[in-house]
């Protein structure tokens, strides 16, 4: 376990922590949050030897192999699935000592190193890194291209896939799903359902800390505190213990009511629909939860747009991609005032695509684009974070846009932002990601715009600026399109769902969980026209040391998975039939006589729906497993 005792760490002339207690049992999974600047990154210099305490003991076994998410881009010309290989330090090593062993005809050294080889299940090691890039987002053609001709984003996927592939007793990972769609982000959160150490996870994702963590620690105050639960656990418990204090007690109250005033408009508006029932509940948790973030610095709200078309932007039968080749086709949509749109679809399929069609930032390649009468459009991407001016600071920034406006009204909005009194005047060059983020919005929000276009705006931004945003949008009165990543963010603000897939934008009839089982669906389909393609192809040598070997463990564990599977598809089968037949029952009205055969068939429902959700990503990991040792 990992057990700091009085611990105080200065770093500068900034007191971190002061006297801290602290111990992590072995096998948690944990939520490390704070503010920004609070010690976060700090306590994972501690634990990993890079920074030393100033005073107390830092304690953890020493025989612990530790993984830590790299932030540094690497620019060598390695294949990507080489690269990530070389997670797996002992992996490497015996592979070289191996080929040191064959050179010297040493066959007794060879003989004890496959041993070693086997115990570590080396034979697979390229299968396993070829499924931890395949969940990431990487396709087939990825695997063998140098890493330097990646994007900086997924060269840090490939980071991360490189820290995954590492058999480590501790995992230390700092904000890993910045690069991340959705897509990756629900398969990144299962496999670390599934990791067996311990984990440490800084993240300002809350629907992520939610279904991952089982315990947070808070970083405030030079101190740090646990909290057993998950993150919205934790918001319940902190607001309770704030509710104790008369001196925020009123705050609080102010900040509930005013998201109790769009429960309550909202619930009239709300169909049976799974989104509007989804969106509906998530507003119901966010009055539970606002008290947590009663000292948050940001506070701003969106002004009513000067004018609202009553069509702001139409598309009809629109083509639309680069160059002359479309990636999407045949669009039609109308985007109204109230219209609140979250964008889904698979990584590359559009969604980018579409919203820099709607900002005007892509023409047509065929179509009619109609835009309303004094549009104003508010477009947010993190690619505009470099197309602010270095050297000018947030004052600066503002002033270009409203010259007129006075200094003092500027400052007392960029508040709200958190650029409060030398910080509004500091040149941006140095600014962090998240307050560059910040500042891009705080220049949207200014401009009023009637239409809002968010892709992946939470970026980079901590959970207190996250709830903010969540807050301001709520009351916004325009139109809203947005991409993201963040799953109580799309819950909480939109009503309207949109699945972009093979070159076309439609309505999506369901909710995020339904968009899950949608995902399960297009890989489970994905994976028998890939079998299907491969049959009765030849067997690539996967271990260079010894080719022979590699080939015939191949054929064991591909043999293997396929009757795994097989037994897999039976119990899918089997789960399938129990809910079809328990649903069966209780759509039968005379049922209902008997209240305990009624609870008891509900509880019953709710197994099996679990038991089938659980064999469904049983059969996704092992799918794509055999996929890439096949490969």
């Amino acid at each position: 376990m990992i057990t700091l005792r009085n611990l105080s760490l200065q770093r500068g002339t900034k007191l971190l922590f002061e006297q801290v207690n602290l111990t992590i049992h072995t096998g948690q999974k944990v939520g490390v949050i704070g503010a920004n600047g609070s010690g976060k990154s700090s306590f994972f210099g501690l634990l990993l030897g890079q920074l030393h305490q100033d005073q107390g003991e830092v304690e953890l076994p020493a025989q612990w192999t530790k993984a830590y998410l790299a932030q540094e881009l690497s620019v060598v010309s390695t294949p990507a699935i080489e690269y990530v290989l070389e997670g797996d330090q002992e992996l490497c090593e015996i592979e070289t000592q191996l080929v040191h062993a064959q050179q010297a005809h040493d066959g007794m050294l060879e003989a004890q190193l496959h041993a070693q080889f086997d115990a570590i299940d080396g034979y697979s090691a390229r299968a396993r890194a070829a499924q931890l890039m395949y969940g990431l987002g990487f396709g087939a053609t990825d695997l063998e291209k140098p890493v330097n001709q990646f994007s900086g984003g997924w060269r840090m996927r490939l980071n991360l896939a490189q820290t995954l592939m590492c058999r480590s007793d501790l995992l230390l990972l700092d904000e890993p799903t910045n690069h991340l769609d959705l897509d990756a982000v629900l398969w990144f959160e299962q496999w670390l359902k599934r990791y067996p150490g311990t984990l440490l996870l800084i993240s300002h994702d809350r629907q992520f800390l939610d279904n991952v963590a089982t315990t947070i620690v808070y970083l405030g105050q030079q101190k740090m505190t646990l909290y057993s639960g998950n993150y919205t656990s934790f918001e319940q418990q902190r607001a309770a213990q704030l509710a104790l204090q008369q001196a925020t007690y009123k705050k609080q109250q102010l900040e509930v009511a005013h998201i109790q005033s769009f429960v309550s408009r909202f619930q009239y508006k709300a169909t049976k629909a799974k989104q509007a029932q989804s969106r509906l509940k998530a507003l119901a948790k966010m009055e539970l939860i606002a008290p947590a973030h009663i000292h948050s610095p940001f506070r701003f709200r969106f002004k009513a747009p000067e004018s609202i078309p009553n069509i702001l932007i139409q598309l009809e039968k629109i083509n639309v991609g680069y160059g002359s080749k479309p990636v999407l086709e045949n669009v039609n949509l109308r985007l109204l005032p109230g219209s609140r749109w979250g964008l889904l679809g698979p990584n590359g399929a559009g969604k980018s695509t579409l919203i820099k069609l709607l900002a005007g930032l892509l023409s047509p390649l065929q179509g009619q684009c109609i835009l309303g009468e004094r549009l104003q459009v508010g477009y947010f991407a993190q690619h505009q974070l470099e197309q602010l001016r270095g050297d000018d600071s947030p004052l600066q920034h503002l002033q270009s846009l409203s010259p007129q406006v006075t200094e003092q009204v500027l400052r007392n909005f960029l508040g709200g932002f958190g650029f409060i009194g030398d910080f509004a005047t500091s040149p941006v060059a140095p600014f962090s990601g998240g307050e560059k983020s910040r500042l891009a919005l705080a220049l949207l929000v200014w401009q009023r715009p009637n239409v809002l276009l968010l892709d992946e705006p939470t970026n980079h931004l901590d959970l207190d600026m996250r709830h903010a945003l969540t807050v301001a949008l709520l009351e916004f009165e325009g139109a809203l399109v947005v991409v993201s990543h963040d799953r109580h963010l799309l819950q909480t603000t939109t009503d309207q769902l949109f699945l972009v897939a093979q070159g076309r934008v439609k309505l999506f009839e369901g909710d995020l969980e339904d968009y899950r089982q949608w995902l399960f669906e297009q890989r489970k389909s994905a994976f028998s026209l890939a079998t299907v393609k491969k049959k009765g192809g030849p067997t690539e040598a996967n271990v260079r040391a010894d080719k022979k070997r590699v080939e015939t463990q191949q054929r064991e564990q591909r043999r293997a998975l396929q009757n795994r599977l097989k037994q897999v598809e039976k119990e899918l089968d089997k789960w399938s039939l129990e809910k079809t037949a328990i649903e069966t029952l209780l759509s039968d009205p005379n049922i209902y006589s008997d209240t305990e055969k009624v609870k008891e068939l509900v509880r019953q429902q709710a197994q099996v729906a679990e038991k089938l959700r659980q064999t469904e990503e049983m059969w996704l990991e092992m799918t794509d497993t055999l996929e890439n040792v096949e490969g």
